[in-house]
């Protein structure tokens, strides 16, 4: 079993930042992947982007390229979403995710375990 705790979350004006952290505990070395995830108000939930934890290779959406950044720190088993030039449109529920797929997945059906989410507000 693996689990996963967000925080970070808060309210921003548009053009700031905020740093998401997701602990993980737990089975972690039965996991290759973790993942960002959000879900907008109405909205599927969408994936945001993920790295694989050996070599830590990440791949971003379209969307949040070049604005979002997914980092770690090993010792400490946490993995943080740094996002910059905050818009209105990334307002959301953030979830960290972990997989076990090999395949370094983006698509959420794939990943196994899921932290609670935490809420990132983006004012215009």
């Amino acid at each position: 079993q693996v689990q996963l705790v967000e925080s970070g979350g808060g309210l921003v004006q548009a053009g700031g930042s905020l740093r998401l952290s997701c602990s993980v505990s737990g089975r972690t070395f039965s996991w290759t992947t973790m993942g960002w995830f959000r879900r907008a108000s109405g909205k599927e939930r969408e994936f945001v982007g993920r790295m694989r934890w050996t070599g830590g290779s990440t791949v971003y959406a379209h969307s949040v390229k070049g604005r979002f950044t997914i980092s770690r720190d090993n010792a400490e088993n946490t993995v943080y979403l740094q996002m910059n030039s905050l818009k209105p449109e990334d307002t959301g529920v953030y979830y960290c995710a972990a997989s076990q797929n090999v395949g370094a997945p983006t698509d959420q059906y794939d990943y196994n375990y899921w932290g609670q989410g935490t809420q990132v507000t983006v004012s215009s």
